[in-house]
């Protein structure tokens, strides 16, 4: 049974306040003090720079993120993950049929210009 839906907002007081980016993924590699499976992301966001993620992107290998463009939220604070400080949080769906929190990225149709804006 799916989930409900959640209630009706203003896209001025939720969307409106992420600033969503596009940006490649430069390099992926294991973030072995993440408290689960995890890699830590180098990824090129334009001319708003380069950042890191971490995050659970594990069912997919590093070879096959490295070069994808991911959108990410660019304004949240950094997140102690680890070692790692986390900038960016990278936006994914569930992996169906993987551990919760398992995810695989948001990537667009086409390629497109990094630093995009998302809308």
């Amino acid at each position: 049974m799916p989930t409900p839906l959640k209630p009706t907002v203003e896209f001025d007081d939720t969307l409106g306040r992420l600033d969503l980016r596009l940006g490649r993924v430069l390099q992926a590699e294991p973030e072995p003090n993440a408290p689960k499976p995890a890699y830590r992301l180098t990824i090129d966001f334009g001319k708003y720079g380069v950042r890191t993620s971490v995050g659970r992107f594990t069912q997919q290998t590093p070879e096959d993120i490295v070069g994808r463009q991911v959108v990410g939220v660019l304004n949240f604070a950094p997140r102690q993950i680890g070692d790692a400080s986390s900038e960016v949080l990278v936006l994914g769906v569930q992996v169906p049929g993987a551990d919760s929190g398992e995810a695989t990225a948001l990537t667009p149709l086409i390629t497109a210009k990094l630093g995009s804006k998302v809308f």
